[in-house]
């Protein structure tokens, strides 16, 4: 009994030190006060193109107090960041988590977030600040429809190589990033994984670890001839004396054919149906066929592997900087840390806990768009058939008016001749 209260003590420290251990750099729910922690960028403003955030839950919500911040203008510029205690990766896991909303019904336009490191002027963020993480979803028409991560190393932005398919719905997902001190990652959209791999293998992060040898050659009697001749094969008797054409049978001369004026005439030709054309002799796998000759794989002398190829050092502001043609994008749900669970952990608090009712209220605003759109439609038909009976109206006075106008002038031209 001793050792079995032992084991559950040990247990439960453990769990306790997990805890402890773990660590949020950076939270964001948009509740009260949001706006002291954020940092409306004055990008494009001068030309009037600077979009409006607007604190909201949306047209439609599973909680109409869970806001977050959603662009209200389109064919604006947006820009916002937060700071946050700089905070370096090394030894540690990375997670960069965020909920996006795209209730326009998205075409063109991305709904990713930016982690920047260093010093960031903040009220001048913008397209061409450097960032260090960039990561969520990104759409285009039907041929673009991804999720974006890409990392920048040695000052070189790298997109994954890898397709990772993203919602295009028009409620509320969760797109989680995690990188590992094992150079390892995984994308989760709404707390399942959908991609995992390593950095080096999915980013072109490194030069690659072999090439080909620059200075190799294919050896003169290397053969890369899958077919040959066969020599076997000989020319048919008689096959050069087939002619390529022969002359139509079933022409006639005509009847107004003039020999003096058009000269004698002479049987037109057509393609001979026996002719094959020029005798080739047929093909026969080549015995000595070595397949296609490649160089060589050889140390590349420009690798250097990285072991920290995963750290960004000094990771100090989070940020949402885009273009939006149809504006409506919200975000919510902001978070940096190093511990996965509790990522997971704050989605289901937040999007698990309202998904439901979002879909419903959704689908309820769905239904009243459409009553109002067969409303609009109706009105529309009623306005017509009124203004074309209202045009018939008129025509019908015009045909009496003028029947008057002609009677009268008869009576007038009548009393002249009395």
């Amino acid at each position: 009994m001793g050792k079995l209260n032992s084991k559950f003590i040990s247990m439960i420290l453990f769990a306790l030190v997990v805890i402890v251990s773990s660590e949020v750099i950076f939270e964001e729910r948009f509740d009260d006060g949001w706006e002291k922690r954020w940092v409306k960028s004055d990008w494009k403003k001068d030309n009037n193109t600077a979009g409006e955030w607007k604190h909201t839950a949306g047209n439609w919500s599973g909680d109409a107090n869970d806001k977050g911040i959603q662009t209200s203008e389109d064919y604006r510029f947006y820009a916002i960041s937060a700071e946050f205690p700089e905070f370096s990766n090394k030894d540690k896991t990375l997670v960069f988590q965020f909920s996006v909303k795209h209730e326009q019904k998205l075409d063109c336009g991305g709904g990713y977030m930016k982690l920047l490191s260093g010093d960031v002027d903040q009220k001048n963020f913008g397209g061409d600040t450097p960032y260090s993480i960039m990561f969520g979803p990104d759409k285009c028409g039907d041929n673009t429809k991804q999720v974006h991560a890409i990392l920048t190393y040695n000052g070189t932005n790298h997109l994954i190589k890898k397709e990772v398919p993203c919602e295009t719905d028009q409620l509320t997902h969760v797109y989680t990033f995690i990188l590992r001190p094992d150079a390892t990652y995984s994308i989760l959209i709404d707390n399942v994984e959908k991609q995992t791999g390593s950095l080096s293998s999915d980013w072109d992060l490194l030069p690659p670890k072999k090439i080909k040898d620059p200075s190799a050659k294919k050896p003169e009697d290397w053969d890369d001839k899958k077919y040959i001749p066969d020599p076997e094969d000989t020319k048919p008797a008689g096959y050069d004396d087939i002619p390529k054409e022969i002359p139509d049978t079933d022409a006639k001369k005509p009847e107004d054919w003039d020999d003096e004026k058009s000269g004698e005439w002479t049987t037109p030709t057509i393609p001979n149906p026996e002719y094959k054309g020029v005798w080739k002799p047929k093909k026969i796998k080549n015995p000595n066929y070595k397949g296609k000759w490649k160089a060589p794989m050889i140390d590349n002398p420009d690798f250097k592997d990285d072991p920290e190829l995963y750290v960004f050092p000094k990771l100090k502001y989070v940020g949402v900087e885009l273009w939006q043609v149809k504006s409506g994008s919200l975000f919510d749900n902001v978070l940096v840390s190093d511990d996965p669970e509790y990522a997971k952990k704050l989605a289901d608090e937040t999007w698990g806990k309202h998904k439901d009712a979002e879909e419903a209220a959704f689908e309820e605003a769905e239904k009243k768009r459409q009553e109002e759109e067969s409303k609009e439609l109706l009105a529309e038909v009623e306005s017509d058939d009124e203004e074309e009976a209202e045009n018939d109206d008129n025509e019908g006075d015009h045909s009496e008016n003028k029947l008057k106008f002609e009677e009268t002038k008869k009576f007038d031209a009548a009393h002249d001749e009395l």
